[in-house]
């Protein structure tokens, strides 16, 4: 095996530079961006780091292989050339899932059942065997064809990259983690700054400001697929911990505060706080968000209020972001970020925002509104 591996890591549609300034951060230069996806190259200890540390991120392949295939022959046996046996010991068990985009190969279960029965020849011919158990350690491997180009994959996350590990129960309409994330991400906060969110629903936008906050890996309270992937070794994964518990910043105080007309979903959201180890830095109380007052300044505002799609009427929907332009807009010097798919959003606010980001919740196309405060002064 390589000490360098090419690894992909997918992203919400719009997330992709912010996906792109992680891996950066994380010291890995040679970087692609690409719809969807953010392709670079690093040393096998980026397969744990980037699983530890990215926020944005669905998940994170490894790339196997790259080929143009135009008939089955030609990917069955393009498929075969590729040195399985670096990445799957006898007893791995690897099921093959696929897509297809714009391809001459446009049957994904013909394409899936090939390249399964070509890396099965393959590792026939390498441990000299005629039946594998598949009871090891799961590498799930992906073919996606887009434009007869074949991208061969192992994901080495397992669950997606959003399930941090504590969020055990869900309310309605979950923010997926990832996304709260980059919505923090995508602010002007900075820890020593006030922090709101008026519509915390289960608590993920404060939790996942307080993790940013703190530098606690997201990745911290979790396992990944990867890990029972015995050529890695388990000192890397080790190694992984240890950083995160290095980097990890528990005493930066925070003031974050996460507020919900139900009592119910706030004590849930309080419950998902102590899950992620996060008890007594997030606050969170019942409150109507036409009830929010700040009382310090300079701080940053985001949260995810209903869209009036599906979670109440539209009319009540809209007559609420007139209520809440009404107590927002006179918060000057903080800056307010709100997610929605409402495209008349400003009208109903009553202003307009300084930036709009088109970004995806699930498959809902949303804007990200942007009304920027004031700067606090230079010292």
């Amino acid at each position: 095996m390589s000490e360098h591996v090419t690894l992909i890591a997918t992203a919400t549609m719009g997330l992709e530079a912010l996906v792109a300034r992680e891996v950066k951060a994380l010291g890995y230069t040679d970087v692609q961006v690409e719809n969807g996806r953010i392709e670079f190259q690093a040393p096998l200890q980026a397969i744990a780091r980037t699983n530890m540390w990215l926020r944005t991120a669905d998940r994170v392949k490894l790339k196997a292989a790259e080929f143009t295939a135009v008939s089955f022959d030609e990917l069955f046996e393009k498929t075969k050339a590729v040195p399985w046996e670096t990445f799957l010991p006898a007893n791995a068990e690897f099921p093959v899932v696929g897509r297809s985009v714009k391809s001459t190969l446009y049957s994904v279960p013909d394409c899936q059942s090939i390249v399964k029965k070509a890396v099965v020849e393959r590792l026939k011919q390498t441990y000299q065997k005629e039946w594998f158990p598949e009871n090891g350690g799961l590498y799930k491997m992906e073919a996606a064809l887009h434009k007869d180009t074949v991208t061969l994959t192992i994901d080495t996350s397992g669950a997606g990259l959003h399930k941090r590990g504590y969020r055990s129960v869900q309310n309605t309409a979950p923010l997926k983690e990832t996304l709260a994330a980059s919505l923090v991400m995508l602010t002007n906060w900075h820890p020593d700054r006030p922090f709101a969110d008026p519509f915390c629903g289960s608590g993920t936008i404060p939790i996942e400001a307080a993790l940013i906050g703190q530098q606690i890996a997201p990745g911290f309270n979790r396992e990944f697929a990867a890990e029972s992937w015995q050529w890695l070794g388990a000192d890397m994964w080790k190694e992984a911990r240890e950083e995160a518990e290095d980097k990890a910043d528990y005493d930066q105080p925070l003031d974050i505060q996460g507020s919900d007309i139900d009592h119910r979903i706030v004590e849930l959201a309080r419950e998902n706080a102590m899950e992620a180890g996060l008890y007594g830095v997030v606050n969170f109380k019942q409150m109507q968000a036409v009830d929010f007052t700040a009382d310090k300044p300079y701080g940053c505002l985001v949260s995810n209020p209903p869209y009036g799609e599906r979670l109440s009427g539209k009319e009540e929907v809209e007559t609420l972001y007139e209520d809440i332009g009404r107590v927002f807009r006179p918060l000057d010097t903080w800056s307010v970020y709100i997610l929605t798919s409402n495209e008349a959003f400003e009208s109903f606010y009553g202003s307009s925002a300084t930036k709009k980001r088109k970004l995806y919740n699930g498959k809902i196309k949303t804007d990200y509104y942007q009304f920027w405060g004031q700067r606090p002064p230079k010292e």
